[in-house]
């Protein structure tokens, strides 16, 4: 057996414990904003800990819980060297998809991988999701940053998040209360939000920009508007759903599929949701996109959201209540069609269930504004 000329330490295999530690150290802060009065212990422990009690006094409580990610959205902030807002998106991706039951985002845990700790890098990511956390009402009870050198370049990380929410059995949401009559609403995006950068990063490197470059459609850079944060809906949701006059019958997040697909999957069979393009002018970016790339009105929305980050359905007759509800608590909104029954319409504008649900149909109508 052949031994090294050197001791092999774990600093020399790429591994600096003592910026982890320098890390840690630096993200007590942003932290420190993201709790609420449940959890238990402090940053550091082996896990996190988050006080239930409140739990007895609900009839038959129901967790919900998510993990998600941010796709290929964090090559873009490796690009640009801006680490403070790709969080934001994480929280977005994994609380907003809790709220789409009707449960209350309780507590959240983070996932860094990196080829290398620096610590102000790792600390502005965990500040981002701080916020994230802050803006749904979300605890940030621990997380885990991981150096893997070797298996990722020294600039790269990835970043992965789990979040647990509590409903109500009798408030649970979903196609189970959905009928015929009921009213399609659209909550607007904040832009992009956290899905299709495949596809983004694929036009935007074929049209050879970079993504320091001023575009004057967007009034701005192209990084600048690929790294605008996802919105953050669940407190706005939570809220519209606890409105007097209001009975919130499902809600759709509004991510990878896209429009069509994701509405499909709250829908009961049997049900067909039209949605008139009419309604909207998507926001510049994706029009930019679908320019820059030639890419097919279809697979342009199949893969992005095209301005409507979320879906809510209610009875029609509350619509406008909603709408006006809704831009009360800050996010644009709009009708966006009606539920009727399936009679089993056809054509590529139509999609019936989607990933892995059976769930109803969508039939996607007209050009936009």
């Amino acid at each position: 057996m052949t031994q090294p000329s050197e001791p092999i330490t774990y600093a020399g295999a790429g591994v600096d414990v003592e910026a982890g530690d320098r890390a840690v150290e630096l993200m007590k802060a942003s932290v420190a904003r993201a709790q609420r009065p449940e959890v238990i212990g402090g940053l550091g422990g082996f896990a996190g800990m988050f006080d239930a009690s409140a739990l007895r006094g609900m009839q038959r409580p129901v967790l919900a819980t998510s993990t998600d990610g941010v796709g290929t959205k964090v090559a873009i902030a490796q690009a640009m060297d801006v680490h403070d807002t790709i969080g934001i998106d994480l929280v977005g991706m994994v609380v907003d998809d809790i709220v789409v039951c009707g449960a209350e985002p309780l507590f959240m845990t983070d996932y860094i991988a990196c080829g290398k700790v620096v610590p102000e890098r790792i600390a502005a990511v965990v500040s981002g999701i701080a916020r994230g956390c802050e803006l749904a009402g979300v605890a940030l009870v621990g997380g885990e940053t991981a150096e893997h050198p070797g298996l990722l370049g020294e600039g790269e990380y990835d970043v992965a998040g789990a979040a647990t929410g509590v409903v109500e059995y009798d408030d649970v949401l979903g196609p189970q209360r959905v009928r015929e009559g009921d009213a399609v609403i659209a909550l607007a995006s904040s832009g992009l939000h956290s899905n299709g950068y495949s596809l983004v990063r694929r036009v935007v490197a074929a049209a050879g920009w970079g993504w320091d470059r001023r575009v004057d459609e967007l009034g701005r850079t192209l990084g600048e508007e690929a790294l605008e944060p996802t919105r953050v809906y669940a407190r706005m949701l939570l809220d519209l759903i606890r409105t007097p006059d209001l009975d919130v019958h499902a809600l759709s997040h509004v991510t990878g599929g896209g429009l069509a697909a994701n509405l499909a999957r709250v829908l009961p069979t049997g049900a067909l949701a039209t949605v008139d393009r009419a309604t909207w002018t998507p926001p510049a970016v994706f029009g930019l996109v679908q320019q820059l790339g030639s890419v097919p009105q279809q697979d342009l929305e199949r893969t992005l959201n095209m301005g409507v980050g979320f879906v809510v359905v209610l009875p029609g007759d509350q619509a406008d209540l909603a709408v006006r509800r809704s831009v009360e608590l800050g996010v644009p909104a709009w009708v966006l069609g009606e539920v009727q029954a399936d009679t089993g319409a056809t054509g590529g504008d139509v999609v019936r269930g989607a990933k892995g649900v059976d769930g109803g149909a969508v039939r996607v109508t007209g050009s936009h504004a």
